[in-house]
Parts: structure tokens; C-alpha cells; sequence
């Protein structure tokens, strides 16, 4: 039987629009940087794909910052000024946990960097209150908002603008666009230290000949996205998991579903059965013909106890027996129906072996 894939947060398939563009794109020879006839012509794709990255993610095109992908864009966080310090949500992706740290309260001047939308969980995060000028979460005040949309870009309206945030990142694997091309969004006023000095592309602010053929791809792939939540695609999605998540529950029922009553990305189920460990679980599916994760894809293929989830309050037992499954837009019923059974068939072999 064909395979499933049921990964789609770790990176989703290229899309037709996507595939389309980056195939134009390839027979384009100039350099967006040049003022011959052929580089404006090039410049003219990097143009267009960020008007339709802009357009998905509700800012002006002229924040948006084309780099490598979410990981670089993050690189914003490494503000040279020796009393900064980056606030880091626990349960935010490595990507910006990487950047967490600096002189603590003797800082005078802070970013606050969180998640949208969870990677591993799909929980949407409450976006934090802005007072006297300053972002406050808990007992922590920042300056500057930072706001990983990696995962919910695509997926959910997000609206740059309202958010009132400072910066944004994403990468444009995640909505059906190639993999090395994401987005640093910098609201307008800011001024920043180049992610990549040089020759000053970008606005100056991550030099480099631009990825034509990637940039092309993740427009597209933008403006896709946008028509397909506009459609209300995502719901039937929604409803896809909802069949899942309740047939594994009515079989299986000490198993624990994550941010069940949260508010969540449509496509995202993570689930735990304590004893079974994640890293298993990911194996036997594999063997069985299903692609899931335990947890983020961002360690090099390793599979570990989820740091979201300790972050969360769960013990160290239900963390390491979690797994994600996120669905995206081709899944189908058929699918859903096959993985909730050959999940099921295998929990009751865990547990006969167990007994």
C-alpha cells in the first residue's frame, strides 16, 4: 500500500504553483541587483513574490526581508548591544531558544521571541500585552516583539500588522514552498544590523544575490496558501483530526492528547501513551508505511523527550512517549482511517507486552 505522509510540520510537498514559478524563474538570466533589461526582469520575480508573501502574512512589502529560511531570519535576535537580553518562550522552537540569554536584569533594552502556533503541539499562543510601551509577558518586559509565524503562516490568517509586533520569521517549506527560502519580517521604522553584510541587497539588510528560483517559489506557494485558507480548506483539515483524535481516544483511552481544548493549528494532533516511547512509536509507523515525527524536526534526525512538553508541566515519562501528527491538504479520510488503525493494533501489542 502507498505510503502516508503525516509530517507535514516538519515540511510540506512543493506545490504546483511553486513548482510552476521556480520553473519560469530557472530561464530567467539576470541579476535582480543589475540595471540591464535582464536584471530588472529578475528583480521583477524577487518584486512579485514579495508582494505576495506581504499580502499572506499582512504587512507591506517593503518589511519583508528574503533570506535562507526561518533559521537566519532569527539571526535578528543577535543584536550586538552588550545590555540586551532575548526573553524566550520555554516552548518555543530551537531556532529561537538558540538566541535566549544576555546580562538578565541588568539589561536595558530586551526582545520578547515566541511562537505563533506551536510546531509540536499546534497551540496557538496568547499574544502578549503591551503596556507603557513595553511587551509583557509574565514578569518580563521587552522592547521589541518577535514572533516565529513559521507554522502558522499558511495555515491560519496572520496578520502581521495588527499584531503590532516588531519582527516576524518564516520559512517557506511549511506552506508548500521550497526548502532554503523564509522571510524576515521587520516592521517599518525599525532599523537593524544586516543579518549578512556586503553588497547591501535586501535593503542593506542580508546582502547576497537573492535565490530567484527559490523567492519564486515561496510567492507562489504565499499566494496559494492564501487562496486555500481563504476557501476554507483548513476546516476540512480540522475535521480530519477531529476523526482521528476521536477514534484513537475511544480505543485507547489513557491516551493523552496535547492542548486538546486549546485553540490549535487545524492540521495538528500530539499525543502521548506513557511507556511507549515516542522514538518507537515513530520507528514501528515508519515500518507500517506512516510518516510522523516526535516532535520538531530540527535536531538532525535525532528524536528526544520534548522540551515543549516539559515546558508545559507534563513528566518526563509522558514527554518522551509523545509523537505529532499533522496533516495537510491532500490528506485524505482513507488516510486518517488507516493510521488510526494501524496505531491501535500496535498500542494493543504495547500494552499485551506490558501486562
Amino acid at each position: 500500500m502507498k505510503r502516508v505522509y503525516l509530517d507535514h510540520n516538519a515540511t510540506t510537498p512543493l506545490r504546483r504553483e511553486a513548482r510552476a514559478a521556480m520553473v519560469a524563474a530557472m530561464d530567467q538570466v539576470g541579476n535582480p541587483s543589475s540595471v540591464h533589461a535582464e536584471g530588472r526582469a529578475a528583480k521583477a520575480i524577487v518584486e512579485q513574490a514579495r508582494a505576495q508573501v506581504a499580502q499572506t502574512v499582512g504587512c507591506e512589502p517593503a518589511e519583508v526581508v528574503f533570506t535562507s529560511g526561518a533559521t537566519e531570519a532569527a539571526r535578528v535576535l543577535q543584536v550586538p548591544v552588550p545590555e540586551h537580553h532575548v526573553y524566550v518562550d520555554p516552548t518555543a522552537h530551537d531556532a529561537l531558544l538558540a538566541h535566549a540569554g544576555g546580562v538578565g536584569a541588568g539589561a536595558t533594552t530586551a526582545t520578547l521571541a515566541m511562537g505563533l502556533a506551536n510546531s509540536e503541539t499546534g497551540v496557538i499562543s496568547a499574544m502578549p500585552q503591551r503596556a507603557e510601551g513595553k511587551w509583557c509577558s509574565g514578569a518580563q518586559r521587552a522592547d521589541w516583539l518577535l514572533l516565529d509565524i513559521t507554522q502558522a503562516a499558511g495555515r491560519i490568517p496572520v496578520d502581521f500588522a495588527a499584531s503590532k509586533a516588531d519582527f516576524a520569521i518564516l520559512s517557506a517549506h511549511k506552506l508548500g514552498g521550497p526548502k532554503g527560502v523564509g522571510a524576515l519580517v521587520v516592521r517599518q521604522g525599525l532599523d537593524i544590523t544586516a543579518l549578512a553584510p556586503g553588497g547591501g541587497q535586501e535593503m542593506g539588510r542580508r546582502s547576497g544575490t537573492e535565490n530567484i528560483i527559490g523567492i519564486a517559489g515561496f510567492g507562489a506557494a504565499a499566494a496559494a496558501a492564501a487562496r486555500d485558507i481563504a476557501s476554507g480548506r483548513w476546516e476540512e483539515v480540522k475535521e480530519l483530526r477531529k476523526i482521528l483524535e476521536n477514534t484513537l481516544a475511544a480505543s485507547a483511552k489513557t491516551t493523552i492528547f496535547v492542548g486538546k481544548d486549546s485553540d490549535r493549528l487545524p492540521n495538528t494532533s500530539c499525543f502521548a501513551m506513557p511507556g511507549w516511547k515516542g522514538e518507537s512509536q515513530v520507528i514501528q509507523m515508519d515500518l507500517a508505511g506512516f510518516a510522523i515525527s516526535a516532535g520538531s524536526a530540527c535536531s538532525s534526525g535525532k528524536v528526544r523527550e520534548s522540551h515543549v512538553l516539559r515546558a508545559m508541566g507534563y513528566d518526563e515519562e509522558t514527554a518522551s512517549s509523545a509523537i505529532r501528527v499533522s496533516l495537510g491538504l491532500e490528506t485524505t479520510a482513507e488516510d486518517v482511517q488507516r493510521f488510526a488503525e494501524t496505531w491501535l493494533a500496535k498500542e494493543r501489542n504495547f500494552r499485551a507486552r506490558m501486562a
